[in-house]
């Protein structure tokens, strides 16, 4: 990609969303953009996190809680499959 900013019709195809389901997420907080003229311009930059490929520390701790759970509820359970 050249550009340094995406269009929101450029956005809602990556997503496999509506022009208007980017516009509500831009509304709400959820992407971030800039308003250009009468149009939002996102940054490039902001992809990974629109595309939810970058682990923010909520998820990091949402995911270990689930880790421990699994292995406090299944310890034994996955101990014995390790064994085979």
């Amino acid at each position: 990609m050249d550009k340094e900013f995406l269009s929101t019709s450029e956005v809602a195809k990556l997503l496999g969303i509506s022009r208007i389901a980017v516009f509500k997420k831009i509304k709400s907080g959820a992407i971030k953009a800039r308003k250009i003229g009468r149009n939002f311009a996102i940054h490039k930059n902001d992809l990974p996190d629109i595309l939810g490929k970058t682990l923010t520390e909520e998820k990091k701790n949402a995911i270990e809680a689930a880790v421990k759970k699994a292995v406090k509820e299944y310890g034994k359970t996955l101990r014995l499959l390790g064994q085979e």
